[in-house]
């Protein structure tokens, strides 16, 4: 029973979430609650169950609020102009060397493990560059999400912690095996960049030649408005300047990197880079090095950047207003996530339906069982958590396949290495949505968009890993 409720209650917001037919917030609070009594569990363990992943998201939650305010102010007053135009220097406005400088950025920037850190600073930083020219949020998400999956598989991060700590193996010894992998990966991942930056580059150029071309305008309109700003891409990046308004108010990443937009009018635009700038490192090296609590932090950061750069009350204020649709929306989202992963994980729905998925395979599948499950694990990446994955259907797997004299490393290695690519695809992860939110993307196109390619990717590194002698046939 349970598992049938909890693959109806992960299949319907799935499903929802991909077509775009229910607000993420109404979906990850309605559906799982209203399973949760089908399942038979009474108000009072339903409220034990909210509150158990309550707790568990509140930390990011509020994290995510203060961060994009944060950095919704070091854009306004542009701090990241710099970067962005050596970076641009550097490419030489060429897509294609964009989108290969995006997985070196991912790659760096997730050196320390933690998702959520590395989309903070990733992509307010990128971002600007990628409205200026005119390529779509969805390719930054997707080749940094890549990216920072192959850097997952370090011995601090949780897919590799988790699965060391399920089967009873060394971390260490886990990622020594994984490190030739992770270095074929990369240079893989540069190819695949570099191919998606030409295909962005072509749909760039053929939605330029559209927009060219005559249409009815109202008067005084600009011929070089933004009325094709979404035709095929599904965002909301134009070439020079984007329309203000168009979703992205989460970032603070707007109109600002062009020279003009409101943020000028109302904020003024100080440039005081000899404090931004070392506030923004500061903050950074606490965060990494864990001294006080990313919430903490990012609330003291941003008081701080509001007293130097805004010294009068009623302008910061102004900012916090301005930058607070987006960092509200977007928490709202992250604590509705923490309804959702309390009911399915504390009600046993998750852990029961990984049960259910061995017990329904025919015996002659279980040698291969562990490479079936790798291959799978993108799709199974939308249906499990990664909790679920590595401590309810891995122990499944690797304690079936020993029955048969699987070596135990062969089985780690295959499941890890094919779930371990959509580890920033999924709605089950929070880091995820924090990075939607300061994209300003929406996540059901998120998964649209970055599915196969990722799903290809993950196949692709599991297929390395033979000859490597990393996963054994």
């Amino acid at each position: 029973m349970l598992s049938i409720v909890g693959f109806g209650v992960i299949a319907a917001i799935s499903t929802l979430l991909i077509l775009g037919r229910i607000a993420p917030v109404v979906g990850l609070t309605v559906i799982p609650t209203v399973g949760a009594f089908l399942a038979g569990f009474n108000a009072e363990e339903i409220g034990e169950f909210f509150e158990s992943g309550l707790a568990s998201v509140l930390n990011v939650a509020v994290m995510l609020v203060f961060a994009i305010l944060f950095f919704g102010i070091m854009n306004d007053v542009r701090l990241f102009n710099p970067m962005i135009n050596l970076m641009v220097r550097i490419s030489r406005g060429n897509v294609v060397g964009v989108a290969m400088v995006t997985v070196i950025i991912g790659v760096v920037c997730h050196l320390d493990g933690s998702g959520a850190t590395s989309y903070l600073i990733a992509i307010p930083a990128l971002l600007p560059l990628y409205k200026r020219l005119g390529m779509s949020p969805y390719l930054l998400m997707l080749l940094l999400s890549t990216s920072m999956a192959i850097l997952n598989m370090l011995p601090w991060g949780g897919p590799v912690g988790r699965a060391a700590a399920s089967t009873g193996h060394d971390p260490i010894e886990l990622w020594q095996g994984l490190i030739p992998l992770q270095i074929v990966g990369i240079v893989m991942l540069l190819g695949m960049a570099a191919l998606l930056g030409l295909r962005e580059n072509r749909r760039i150029a053929a939605r330029a030649v559209a927009m060219t071309e005559p249409e009815p305008v109202l008067a005084g309109a600009r011929s070089t408005g933004t009325g094709g700003s979404s035709a095929g891409s599904g965002d909301s990046a134009v070439p020079d300047k984007p329309a203000s308004g168009s979703g992205d108010s989460s970032t603070g990443a707007d109109d600002s990197v062009a020279g003009d937009g409101h943020s000028e009018a109302v904020a003024g635009k100080p440039y005081r880079p000899w404090f931004n700038g070392p506030l923004v490192v500061t903050l950074l090296g606490v965060l990494v090095a864990d001294v006080l609590p990313a919430g903490l932090v990012f609330m003291l950061g941003l008081s701080a950047a509001l007293v130097v750069n805004y010294p009068r009350v009623s302008d910061q204020m102004e900012r916090i207003r301005a930058h607070g649709g987006g960092a509200l929306g977007t928490g709202a989202i992250i604590l509705a996530a923490g309804c959702f992963l309390g009911v399915l994980e504390e009600s046993g729905m998750l852990r029961s339906l990984a049960t259910d998925l061995i017990n329904l395979l025919p015996d002659s599948v279980v040698p291969l069982l562990h490479l079936i499950v790798g291959v799978l694990g993108m799709p199974l990446e939308l249906a499990l958590s990664t909790d679920a994955h590595y401590f309810a259907l891995l122990p499944l797997v690797h304690d079936a396949a020993a029955q048969l004299g699987v070596g135990s490393l062969t089985v780690v290695y295959a499941v890890l290495i094919g779930n371990v690519i959509g580890t920033y695809i999924s709605p089950f992860n929070a880091s995820v949505w924090l990075g939607i939110g300061l994209a300003g993307v929406d996540m059901g196109k998120h998964i649209r968009y970055s599915f196969l390619p990722m799903w290809a990717f993950s196949i692709a590194m599991l297929a390395v890993a033979v000859p490597l002698g990393i996963v054994a046939l």
